[in-house]
């Protein structure tokens, strides 16, 4: 079962399921999902990630990203590191249902947890790293408004071809709130 929790027209976030450990086993070893990811040199079984997923839904701000008109999890999104001292995060996002890449749905994700993270969390700077030959995944950051802060070089390398690790960051003053103002909106127009 899902719950609503941060809500955009295209993706909700929910706590994690784990039961849903099956769906996510088939796509962590599915080596196009798996190649931009930290997993993909991993063999990785059921009982596995059904352990991932239950640390996962016991930690702190890791949510399932929904698909608004089905219902269905299509991946995970989530700060798999704060630092409250100096209120900076590290978030990571995983798409997993080749169905919603590319129209959207993990940029609007990623968008509600960078919301939540900014003003809700009270974060000042929430960053990410990708590699280099993950172009869409680095196309789809920018246009949220994430900029490069520095580079790994060489840092990957994929069938004999050497990649960059780019850190990439965004500063609460640089991130524009579409969602979390229009639910305070809301409340104080009661």
């Amino acid at each position: 079962m899902y719950y609503k929790k941060l809500i955009g027209n295209k993706v909700y976030l929910s706590p994690i399921d784990a039961g849903d450990y099956v769906k996510y086993t088939e796509w962590v070893n599915d080596m196009e999902v798996a190649i931009g990811m930290i997993f993909a040199t991993k063999l990785i079984d059921e009982e596995s990630e059904k352990n991932a997923l239950e640390r996962l839904s016991k930690s702190q701000f890791n949510f399932a990203v929904i698909a608004s008109g089905t219902d269905n999890v299509i991946g995970n999104v989530g700060f798999p590191a704060i630092d409250y001292i100096n209120r900076i995060g590290e978030v990571g996002i995983f798409i997993g249902d080749k169905n919603y890449w590319g129209n959207g749905y993990g940029q609007q994700a990623l968008e509600l947890l960078i919301d939540f993270g900014f003003n809700i969390l009270n974060l000042n700077n929430i960053y990410l790293k990708v590699y280099s030959y993950n172009l869409p995944a680095i196309s789809c950051y920018k246009k949220i408004g994430f900029k490069e802060a520095g580079r790994l070089r060489e840092a990957k390398i994929v069938a004999g071809t050497k990649y960059d690790e780019i850190i990439m960051d965004i500063l609460s003053d640089e991130f524009k709130s579409p969602y979390i103002s229009s639910v305070v909106a809301r409340k104080l127009n009661r």
